[in-house]
């Protein structure tokens, strides 16, 4: 049996009384098998449902020893980060001073000779002419 609320000055009095109806439904429905088939799974509830407890609470003086303790363990991890950075830069220096006198040692080394004539070049065999490179001659 439905019942009209044309008359009625209250307007929403129709969707309040469908809502509730919705609501009791709602609460009835017997939960069955999930359709996933994941039998094992609860069912999930709201976040801000779920009660949490507050927990020990510690005093004041081992909160401060803690936060000590913190500082401590963060200052050491510090400096360990730093001592090995510290290192890294100093193999890279190192390592660039290396290469630097390796290749001045080379050029040191070298057995040139200067072609002054422009038409030995030019008779020249194409495998001769790969090993020809071109040098600045001012500092020899």
């Amino acid at each position: 049996m439905e019942v009209e609320f044309n008359n009625c000055p209250d307007k929403n009095t129709k969707n309040l009384v469908k809502q509730k109806s919705k609501k009791a439904i709602k609460q009835n429905i017997p939960k069955g098998k999930p359709k996933s088939g994941r039998i094992w799974k609860t069912e999930k509830k709201k976040f801000s449902s779920i009660i949490k407890t507050k927990g020990l609470k510690s005093s004041f003086e081992k909160k401060q020893l803690l936060r000590e303790e913190l500082k401590r363990v963060k200052e050491a991890s510090r400096a360990i980060l730093a001592a090995k950075q510290e290192e890294k830069q100093l193999k890279k220096e190192r390592r660039r001073e290396n290469l630097k006198r390796q290749e001045e040692n080379r050029k040191k080394s070298e057995v040139v000779q200067i072609i002054k004539n422009p038409a030995k070049i030019k008779r020249m065999k194409r495998k001769q002419l790969r090993f020809i490179e071109k040098r600045d001659t001012t500092n020899m």
